[in-house]
Parts: structure tokens; C-alpha cells; sequence
């Protein structure tokens, strides 16, 4: 295939190429950086990515794609919808090496591979979001995957670890191999794999369409873990080192929603009566046995994996209102922004209290902790409080846009008023397992005790993920007004 790939345009995926350069570089590093010296590896990171992030705030507002092929149409796009995920992408990977410091230390995990693993990873979930081509979309969901299996391993050869890594690989291979074969029937029946040419002959490929659609659903359905296709997630999440939870539990999620909304609302809306349905159905399932499930668990780590089920539901509630509503994608950027520094300080406040791997971290080890560690276990509740949708926090915020985006949606569409409904009942029950944590904290006794609660780099993530989750929850309207602005570019030509 040939293609048209101006060198100019190489400035739409800077980006990206500079996440994966800098991990190739690293590598390279390696040779010459000693052994004694790996805290080189944080900071570089972490310089990394905040070239990114700039160079990714200075393409705001640019709109164009490359690498097309001859009379064809841009794989790769660049557009405010890509450039706000990058961000969130960004944030994450940022927030993740911040925590990952003390932890890898502390569990003799601080090995360079981490960095470049993590690097390559989020190289991927950027393309999620870029991705024009249903091709580019597998190759950027392999990109972001692969790397997630190996960091989930990273422990070896704790059992728990290799087990966690083990059924993370093998399903996700799977759910890819689902998510080609949708692509190869999408391909069959609309003739091209860009998503200009299956909105033009989607409306045409019959039963075959419709069935493509439905199997690259399941595949993205389990990279966001939606119900029924969520039952990697709570060993995973639990096996896995706890830093590598807390980065998959946002990054890959977003990454899978980065992909879904950029394929059913660029290529399917003509068909948006036929999926807009099974998203509501799944959005439902999604949250019932998210939320009831978490109850029962006693494992920090358990719980906050079934939440994370829990919180997909809810963003699906938006995936469902944007086929009859622009508020839809809107809410579902803003929910994911708030998300992101909501459960990552959730994770943050875990990882203090984890004293050997994967120990301490039972809900019975919370007792007590407010006396031991107040302002940290304030900064606990809070997030607690976010997650449950209490004002005035990013959660709240996050939730009441995606309940008007649906309202707004039933108007033209079809009735999601009994989702929203289904989405306030859930939020009532998630507030006895999140408020559970509180009481514990607060009203009992115990030897509560958080690890490493003081070091720089712990508490400068905490303060970030505490002031970003408060100023959503006191200045929403800001940050809606830039989701609004993050519009979708759909490039139909070279």
C-alpha cells in the first residue's frame, strides 16, 4: 500500500512518538547508566512525558490527519478529541511513576524495563484515541496491552503475580481475537477498514455489518471490563503489582473508551438505533453486578476492581446518550478527567498501607487510620466520597453530567430514563462499601499504619489527585467547556 505521509504532518503524531522514542531511549540507556543509579529512570520518565504533555497542549485546536493512502483516507488523525485523552493519557503516566517511586523500592521491583513498559503503554492508548483505521485501532490496542501483561508479571516470581499476568494474557488474547474477527466482517461487508468508507456502507452490509459491530463491542467491552466481560478484572487487579493496578485501572479503560467512541460515533451513527440498545443493556448489567459485588468484598484492592467494573457502567451511560446527543461525548471525556484523579488517589492511599506485597490491604487494616494519619485519611474519605457521587466533589460532577447527557438524549432518541434511574439506584448502594471504608477509618480502633506516607514524590501525587478532584467538584463548568470543545474530526479525504 502506498502512502502520502508529508513531513509536515509528522507534527500530528509528535505526541506519540515522543512517549514510544523516549522509552526506546531508555533502552538504550540502559548500557550506560549504572546499576546503583535506577532513580534516573523516574525523573527521565517523567521529563518524557512532560515534553509530550507540552507539545500535545500546543496542538490544541489543530485539526489534520496522515498517513494516507493514495485515494484513500487518513490513518491517523489529530483533533481535540485526541489531544484532551492524550492529557488524561498523559496525567496518568505522570501520576503513575509519582507513586511507583517507593513502591518498586520497597518490593525490589525497581527495575528500568518498568519505565519503558509503562512508556510503550501509554504510547498505545494515545493511538487508541488518533486511530482513523479499524487496523490502527488493533495495532494501537496490542500496543497497549502487550505491555500491561508483562507489568502485571512484574513481581515474579510471587505466584499471585505470574497468575495475574497469566489470565490477563490469555483473555486478552481472546477478546483480540473477537475484536479481528469483527474487524474482518466490518471489512466484508462495507469493503475498507477506514472509518469514512464503514459509514458510508455500514447501512449496507446487512446481518454481516451488524454482526461485525457486535464482535469488535465484545473486544473493547473487555479492555473498558464491562459485564459480562469484566471477570479478568478482580484477580487481575489483585495479583498484579499494586502501582500497575492503579495505572491499568485508568489508562486502559479510557483507552478502550478512546476507541469506542471514536469508531461507533465516526463510523456507526447511521446504525446508532441498533447499538445504542445493547450499549444501554450492557451499561445496566454493568452497574448492578458492579456495585452489588463490591459489597461483598473484603480486599481493598477486590473492591476498588469491582468499582472500576462499577464506573464503566457509567460511563457507557454517556457511550449510550452520545448516539442522540453531542452531551454525551462531552460527559464522557469529563467523566473519565475526574475519574482519573479520583481513583488514582484511591489507589495512592492502598499502596501506602500495602507493608508486604499484596498484605495489608484488607478493609480491617483501615481501622484506625485517621488517628495515625489524619490528614491521608482525609484525603481517603474524600476520594471515598468521589467515588460514591457526593458533592462537592469530581465524581458528583462527573455523574451529573452523564444523567443530563441521557435525559437530554431521551428527548430525541431512545428512552434512557430507566438507565439513569439504574445509574442513582447504584450510586445509593456504592455508598455503604465506599462509606465502609470511612467509618473504619474513623469510628474504630486498630493499627492502621501507612508505609513510606512521607516521601516527596507519594505525597506530591496525593496533593495533585486531592486539588484536581476538589476544583471538579467546585468548578466543573470550567473543565465541561473544554470536553465540549474536544470534538470529534471525521477526515474523509487526504
Amino acid at each position: 500500500m502506498e502512502f502520502q505521509v508529508p513531513s509536515l504532518y509528522f507534527v500530528i503524531i509528535s505526541p506519540v512518538l515522543i512517549v514510544i522514542g523516549w522509552g526506546m531511549l531508555l533502552m538504550l540507556l540502559e548500557f550506560f547508566i549504572p546499576a546503583e543509579r535506577k532513580g534516573w529512570y523516574t525523573w527521565l520518565s517523567l521529563v518524557g512525558l512532560a515534553l509530550a504533555f507540552a507539545q500535545t497542549v500546543a496542538l490544541w485546536g489543530y485539526e489534520g490527519g496522515t498517513f494516507t493512502p493514495v485515494d484513500g483516507h487518513p490513518m491517523v488523525v489529530m483533533d481535540n478529541y485526541a489531544n484532551f485523552l492524550n492529557l488524561i493519557f498523559l496525567i496518568t503516566g505522570a501520576l503513575t511513576i509519582l507513586l511507583s517511586v517507593n513502591y518498586l523500592r520497597r518490593f525490589d521491583m525497581d527495575r528500568p524495563e518498568y519505565y519503558m513498559l509503562l512508556l510503550f503503554s501509554l504510547g498505545g492508548m494515545m493511538l487508541m484515541g488518533m486511530a482513523n483505521d479499524l487496523i490502527l485501532v488493533f495495532l494501537a490496542l496490542e500496543l497497549l496491552s502487550i505491555p500491561l501483561y508483562i507489568m502485571s508479571g512484574l513481581a515474579w516470581p510471587r505466584a499471585e503475580s505470574e497468575e495475574s499476568a497469566m489470565k490477563y494474557f490469555l483473555l486478552g488474547a481472546f477478546s483480540s481475537g473477537i475484536f479481528v474477527f469483527g474487524i474482518a466482517l466490518t471489512y466484508g461487508a462495507t469493503g475498507s477498514t477506514a472509518l469514512p468508507d464503514v459509514l458510508a456502507g455500514i447501512g449496507n452490509g446487512g446481518s454481516l455489518g451488524l454482526a461485525g459491530v457486535a464482535m469488535m463491542l465484545v473486544g473493547l467491552c473487555f479492555k473498558v471490563a464491562a459485564v459480562p466481560f469484566h471477570m479478568w478484572t478482580p484477580d487481575v487487579y489483585e495479583g498484579a503489582p499494586t502501582v500497575v493496578t492503579a495505572f491499568m485501572s485508568v489508562g486502559a479503560k479510557v483507552g478502550g473508551f478512546a476507541a469506542m467512541l471514536r469508531i461507533f460515533l465516526s463510523a456507526l451513527p447511521e446504525i446508532s438505533a441498533t447499538w445504542v440498545p445493547a450499549v444501554a443493556v450492557l451499561a445496566a448489567l454493568t452497574l448492578l453486578l458492579g456495585n452489588i459485588v463490591a459489597i461483598m468484598q473484603s480486599s481493598l484492592k477486590r473492591m476498588l476492581a469491582y468499582s472500576s467494573i462499577a464506573h464503566a457502567g457509567y460511563i457507557l451511560i454517556a457511550v449510550a446518550a452520545s448516539g442522540s446527543s453531542p452531551e454525551g461525548l462531552s460527559a464522557a471525556l469529563f467523566y473519565m478527567f475526574a475519574y482519573l484523579f479520583t481513583n488514582l488517589g484511591a489507589f495512592a492511599i492502598v499502596i501506602a498501607m500495602e507493608r508486604k506485597y499484596n498484605e495489608g490491604t484488607s478493609l480491617d487494616d483501615c481501622k484506625g487510620l485517621a488517628k495515625r494519619h489524619p490528614l491521608l485519611a482525609l484525603a481517603m474519605a474524600y476520594f471515598m466520597l468521589s467515588l460514591t457521587g457526593v458533592p462537592p466533589t469530581g465524581g458528583f460532577s462527573g455523574k451529573f453530567y452523564v444523567f443530563r447527557a441521557a435525559l437530554e438524549a431521551s428527548q430525541s432518541g431512545p428512552s434512557l430514563i430507566w438507565l439513569i434511574l439504574i445509574g442513582v439506584a447504584t450510586s445509593v448502594i456504592s455508598g455503604y462499601y465506599y462509606l465502609r471504608v470511612v467509618y473504619l477509618m474513623y469510628m474504630t480502633d486498630g493499627q492502621g499504619e501507612l508505609v513510606d506516607a512521607r516521601q516527596p514524590a507519594f505525597v506530591t501525587a496525593v496533593a495533585i489527585t486531592v486539588f484536581f478532584t476538589l476544583f471538579l467538584g467546585f468548578m466543573p463548568g470550567t473543565w465541561f467547556d473544554v470536553t465540549r470543545a474536544a470534538v470529534l474530526l471525521a477526515l474523509t479525504g487526504g
